[in-house]
């Protein structure tokens, strides 16, 4: 994954009007309903914390991982005096936590945002290793549909206080996107800095996904059209999995 250095000072600005709230609750309906083990939530790519934060407040114990330093970094800066939120500096891939969690999340498409199919593969069975029986593995991944379509080779430009962005895609022929975000911010004497971040959103197919997670010993208990309980359609753009781990007595 990058290192979103730059990207991890502009982060929470652009993500203002990300639902939070709404995915935390959504999480904890999901445990509620597919599983008895609903205490140790561990967040993928949590990046500046927020949903961490959410998640403990709905009385999780809450551990976030990250692979960058300087995400980790604004996430200790937005906790809140008397968290008790721990976050380590890892890359998903080579998860390696100090026992089994009954909740392991990925969500805002941080599975698309690894380097490719492998290190998908790593990060499941990593997440199976640490993932108790009957615990959940959650995560979304951005679809073809909205790599294609929605992505593209499209161009966007948010303007916000102090901040300007330009967003610009590519769209390769096996639906991976190149992404550049140039942010222009603005100094006190009223010039602009402008800093640069490269990402990439691979593609994963649900074929690959299913047969990936079935592989590493989780059974699939629901794949639905974003935060909703609706089934994906032709035009979801992200969709949801719930995979379940397996007794690994029955294995």
């Amino acid at each position: 994954m990058n290192g979103y250095s730059s990207f991890a000072g502009y982060y929470d600005a652009l993500q203002k009007d990300v639902p939070y709230g709404a995915i935390a609750a959504r999480i904890r309906q999901l445990g509620l309903e597919y599983s008895s083990e609903n205490e140790v939530v561990v967040e993928l790519g949590c990046g500046t914390g927020r949903l961490c934060t959410e998640l403990e407040k709905l009385g999780f114990d809450v551990i976030g991982v990250d692979i960058s330093a300087d995400m980790l970094e604004a996430a200790e800066e937005n906790r809140s005096a008397d968290s008790d939120i721990t976050y380590i500096c890892q890359d998903m891939s080579e998860l390696d936590l100090w026992g089994a969690a009954d909740m392991i999340v990925c969500v805002l498409d941080g599975m698309n945002h690894l380097p490719n199919e492998e290190a998908f593969r790593e990060t499941v069975e990593r997440a199976s290793m640490f993932t108790c029986d009957g615990g959940l593995f959650i995560f979304d991944v951005n679809t073809e549909y909205k790599h294609r379509e929605v992505l593209g080779d499209n161009c966007f430009v948010y303007e916000l206080d102090g901040l300007f962005c330009a967003w610009r895609n590519n769209c390769r022929d096996n639906g991976t996107v190149d992404i550049a975000l140039d942010f222009f911010a603005e100094k006190e004497d009223g010039s602009y800095t402008r800093e640069t971040e490269y990402i990439t959103e691979i593609l994963l197919s649900r074929e690959l996904i299913e047969r990936t997670a079935e592989e590493f010993g989780f059974e699939n208990v629901g794949i639905y059209d974003g935060l909703t309980d609706d089934p994906p359609d032709s035009k979801t753009e992200r969709e949801l999995y719930v995979y379940r781990r397996k007794d690994r007595g029955t294995e």
